[in-house]
């Protein structure tokens, strides 16, 4: 788990017992010698335990029943004692033995026991980003929002939905379909264009023929992170993300809820089980009318430990494409990939490999990257492809880790927006995930009201505008051109600045928390519709 997470187990770990079958599968496929020498460790402690047993006890007389009883309840008080860790009036923590920027190094000070069972009481509570950050009141968070944002204020209409306001489309014709090609831990350094690795042959090609948002940044570090803030367009915060918060699993704005409004069929494409992360639950809940995962595909020709290969998800996607453009209503899709994921499962004798070990993190990479070029070979020469809307976008990098506060440069991931009729250019402005949504929207030719405060890219958007949000477990970033802003549990915020500007380090922190605590306040109070 810290060699994949670079983190003590945590909240994730426990989550990911929840998926027995997942787990196991990555484990057996990817870690045999690791889980082989394992148990034999365990193996040899338990005999050598024995051994030592029988030599210094075996032949000794029992003890007493009078001092056993003592014994057992001394041992007991003291392992109490040993788990609270301290004798002040405060039982230990986490951040009571933090020492460092880097989160591995602060999480090594308490033992993976300890670290598994303190995420388990704190989803029992799933506090917001007040409880870390410190309260604010809500209408001076709503202020904050509002005076970022690129809206009228005379475009919010609605007092008791704070963010819901009018946006008008850029586009004035006939809606198109919107596909989003969601790619699994796709960070910048896999993408040659962005300055990574040359690992993405046809994804470099594709970014000559689109609009390539090169300075792009993820709100956060996991899978339902990253579809939280494309789907939903929802700011990140310190709880879980609202594909498995409870308040949000019915009622709660997607594009997909406001797509259907507008006539549109939506779907959800997945190569493994679309349980996974509770995605099923939230997306049917939310407007996405039907799902294809695994059990539904017609043909896989090739099965991983997450499912089916990006070839195989890539092949039903584009037969699914072709039934729903055979309707009158136009559609969107998500289609979310998996085999970018350890243990990187995918086909033989696809690619010529980068690193000599078949199943690495490079080239699973590549290989994802052939099977998102063979796709598109095959959609332009589809009929949907006149009137679709494609976005490739990352939902995260892959080990995101570092001794920065936040590690910035592992939130940087490729988007990239391709259609027939998408103009190609190169687009260096600052942008964060959470803008993607309300862009897809104004592209498609869909004008309404909606709650997402991300930028609509169409638009000319000042510099001072211009900015990402980050979340890195517990530590926030608000970045823009000119500062960086980090928050932290119970200490002052950290800004960094680049130019000099006229804003006050006490209102660039204001700035920063509003948006930090936006998320809990709207999710808590069901304001987010």
């Amino acid at each position: 788990f810290i060699l994949e997470y670079d983190l003590r187990p945590n909240r994730l770990f426990i989550e990911y017992l929840s998926y027995p079958k997942e787990v196991f599968s990555m484990l057996l496929s990817g870690y045999k010698l690791e889980i082989f020498c394992s148990l034999l460790a365990l193996f040899i402690s338990y005999k050598l335990s024995v051994l030592l047993f029988d030599k210094s006890w075996g032949n000794s007389a029992t003890i007493p029943k009078k001092y056993l009883s003592f014994i057992c309840i001394t041992l007991f008080l003291l392992c109490l004692l040993g788990a609270r860790g301290t004798l002040e009036h405060r039982p230990i923590n986490p951040a009571m033995v933090s020492f460092s920027t880097d989160h591995l190094l602060n999480d090594l000070s308490v033992n993976s026991i300890y670290s598994t069972a303190f995420a388990l009481k704190q989803m029992q509570l799933e506090k917001g980003s007040d409880n870390y950050y410190g309260k604010m009141a809500a209408q001076d968070i709503i202020s904050e929002i509002k005076s970022a944002s690129l809206t009228s204020p005379d475009l919010y209409k609605n007092s008791e939905i704070p963010t819901q306001s009018y946006h008008q489309a850029s586009y004035r014709g006939k809606p198109k379909n919107i596909v989003i090609l969601l790619q699994e831990s796709l960070g910048a350094r896999y993408v040659k264009t962005l300055g990574g690795l040359p690992l993405s042959p046809e994804l470099d090609n594709l970014m000559t023929q689109g609009w390539n948002l090169t300075n792009l940044y993820a709100t956060g570090t996991r899978s339902v992170r990253g579809i939280e803030a494309v789907i939903t367009g929802f700011t990140p915060t310190t709880s879980r993300s609202v594909v498995k918060l409870d308040k949000s699993q019915h009622n709660f704005f997607t594009i997909t809820q406001f797509l259907k409004s507008q006539n549109y069929q939506t779907q959800f494409i997945y190569g493994g089980e679309s349980h996974f992360d509770n995605m099923k639950s939230f997306f049917l809940g939310n407007g996405f009318s039907d799902i294809v995962d695994l059990p539904k595909f017609d043909n896989v020709e090739f099965e991983g430990s997450w499912g089916a290969s990006d070839e195989d998800l890539y092949d039903q996607a584009h037969r699914e494409f072709e039934l729903l453009n055979q309707n009158e209503k136009p559609f969107f899709s998500l289609v979310f990939t998996s085999s970018n994921h350890s243990p990187y499962d995918y086909p033989d004798n696809k690619i010529s490999l980068y690193d000599d070990q078949k199943n690495s993190r490079n080239n699973a990479a590549k290989y994802a990257d052939y099977a998102l070029g063979k796709f598109f070979k095959k959609a332009k020469k589809a009929d949907y492809w006149n009137n679709t809307i494609f976005v490739i976008i990352a939902d995260h990098d892959s080990r995101v880790g570092g001794a920065e506060l936040v590690p910035i440069e592992h939130f940087h991931i490729p988007a990239l927006i391709i259609g027939k009729d998408i103009p190609a250019k190169e687009d260096a402005r600052l942008a964060s995930q959470i803008d993607i949504a309300p862009t897809l929207l104004s592209l498609a030719g869909l004008s309404g009201y909606h709650p997402m405060i991300g930028h609509d890219l169409n638009q000319v958007i000042p510099q001072q505008k211009q900015r990402a949000l980050m979340q890195y477990d517990k530590n926030f970033l608000f970045m823009t051109l000119d500062d960086k802003t980090f928050l932290q549990p119970e200490k002052p915020a950290l800004v960094i600045r680049n130019n000099n500007n006229n804003l006050s380090t006490q209102a660039l922190t204001k700035r920063a928390k509003a948006h930090a605590l936006l998320g809990s306040y709207l999710y808590k109070n069901g304001l987010y519709q």
